[in-house]
């Protein structure tokens, strides 16, 4: 079916599309983001966009490459958002493209303002968020009526890289039942310190998810207290998403990826239910 069978908009000149490439499988692209990489004159994308993902773009397609990585040489954001709005007034269709949802902890909302307030017109495209896909990808759901009504999701660290100091721990702790960070990998220790200091179990099973919906995903279940050894011993590599909470039992029952055979028991270890009578 055709992008005009399906009455998508018109990716105009001199426009700036802010959209979501997902955690990382191509197949999870929105129809919005299939589009725009059909009609985009440059694309500027970030680290995370898996290759696959730039092979769609059209023939004559510019990619310039405004990715950021920990610990090595990147463009400052303001720079980003400044060279968005200098690409539109030039005419052309400009495709910001970013991992997973722009608007979550993808920094698209700076970006937006910076583009609001030059006057340049854009459009902003929601992606599948790792926090949702990648625990998916694993056999992990992010919420379970017999675990959680409610999840809390938190970037593990702030714009200087470091765990972000204006967060309140015994709060997160206490929030919800399952924690999902972001980004979290380098500062494991502290993030599994504060958690336990705040009242989390140390024996509560959490997983790291590396590489999430890619060939290279890894998962490594384990506990609070055992994250950081074992996600050393697996020596695991960012980007990787850490969750906390009794969704992570559930991937003995729903690692559809992985290829486990038919479970037959509690996900959640219960005993069975008696019989009556």
């Amino acid at each position: 079916m055709s992008a005009a069978a399906l009455a998508l908009p018109d990716f105009l000149p001199g426009t700036v599309w802010l959209v979501g490439a997902g955690p990382g499988d191509p197949g999870l692209l929105t129809l919005l983001a299939r589009h725009a990489l059909d009609q985009a004159d440059v694309v500027v994308y970030d680290a995370l966009v898996a290759p696959d993902i730039l092979k769609l773009a059209r023939p004559g397609a510019r990619l310039d490459y405004a990715g950021k990585r920990g610990g090595k040489p990147s463009p400052r954001q303001p720079d980003i958002s400044l060279k968005l709005v200098r690409l539109a007034r030039d005419g052309l269709r400009v495709l910001r493209l970013k991992g997973g949802d722009p608007m979550v902890f993808g920094r698209g909302g700076e970006e937006a303002l910076a583009l609001a307030a030059a006057g340049v017109p854009y459009r902003i495209v929601p992606g599948v968020t790792a926090g949702i896909g990648g625990l998916a990808y694993a056999g992990i759901p992010v919420t379970h009526r017999d675990t959680n009504s409610a999840v809390t999701f938190v970037t593990g660290h702030n714009a200087s890289g470091e765990v972000p100091d204006g967060l309140d721990w015994p709060a997160v702790a206490r929030g919800a039942p399952v924690l999902v960070f972001y980004m979290a990998l380098k500062h494991l220790a502290v993030i599994r310190q504060r958690l336990i200091g705040a009242g989390r179990s140390p024996t509560e099973p959490a997983a790291i998810v590396s590489a999430a919906c890619t060939p290279a995903q890894q998962v490594v279940e384990t506990t609070l207290e055992r994250c950081v050894g074992d996600a050393e011993d697996a020596k695991l590599d960012p980007p990787a998403i850490f969750v906390v909470g009794e969704v992570v039992r559930m991937r003995a029952a729903l690692d559809w990826l992985g290829g486990k055979p038919a479970f037959s028991g509690d996900p959640l270890g219960r005993p069975p239910r008696q019989q009556a009578g």
